[in-house]
């Protein structure tokens, strides 16, 4: 059995999912893949289903009813990893601005002695691909903002390349994360850095999906800002 688990949430990627998993599957390292699909009505999870006879017992999905968040969509994965033997747990997104070959990068720094590992556009030899001007500059001063107000020593605050030693996740009380849309990744950050454990950045290049429909919104914005300020003062469990 793999030690490593990449889960991905998944809400229409049907133009994604097979590229993603074969992909995935092709790395030289061993990756255990874990769909959790929020009930897609593309196809996705049926696509998903199809490809498990041909990936038996590394390609794993599990359906939810309805759009139900990215946070809680990755607690889902955390729980049953925990259940299982992984030992490195990633998140990562099915659009490809997340590259696949990266995770061998994510693994090694935890395999180096991180803790939990980031895919960073900000620190030194990251960067960014096809996004407007606008964006990338709305992204970046949103992580400043987030340094300044939490004290978090980490450039990419709302990075979403991530991968976590089992213990990370074991040692975080998961259920007592609040956030659920985009500050969940600032959240995770911040309580696994309170908690004690050695957060590594790793320089990737992020690309704007190609293929679907992002599911970013003002909304989603709108709660990591003021979500910022309340885990500020929130104790961490």
């Amino acid at each position: 059995m793999s030690q490593n688990l990449v889960i991905i949430p998944t809400y229409n990627e049907i133009e994604n999912i097979e590229k993603m998993v074969r992909k995935v599957f092709s790395l030289k390292r061993d990756f255990h893949l874990l769909i959790v699909d929020d009930g897609s009505p593309d196809g996705t999870a049926q696509k998903v289903k199809e490809l498990q006879n041909e990936f038996t017992g590394k390609l794993f999905i599990e359906e939810r009813k309805g759009k139900l968040g990215l946070g809680t969509a990755y607690i889902h994965g955390f729980k049953w990893a925990l259940t299982r033997d992984y030992q490195y747990i990633f998140e990562m997104d099915c659009d490809f601005s997340h590259k696949p070959d990266d995770l061998i990068r994510l693994l090694e720094a935890c395999e180096k002695g991180a803790d939990l590992s980031i895919g960073s556009r900000y620190c030194k030899g990251g960067n960014v691909s096809n996004w407007p001007l606008g964006r990338i500059l709305m992204s970046y001063f949103a992580s400043v903002y987030v340094r300044i107000v939490l004290w978090l020593p980490i450039k990419d605050t709302t990075a979403g390349f991530k991968c976590y030693k089992r213990k990370v996740l074991e040692t975080i009380n998961l259920d007592g994360i609040r956030f659920m849309g985009y500050a969940f990744q600032i959240e995770m950050k911040y309580t696994a850095y309170k908690k004690g454990f050695k957060l590594v950045e790793v320089p990737i290049l992020f690309t704007d999906r190609i293929e679907g429909v992002s599911k970013m919104s003002t909304k989603i914005f709108k709660e990591a800002f003021w979500g910022v300020f309340q885990m500020r003062f929130k104790k961490i469990d």
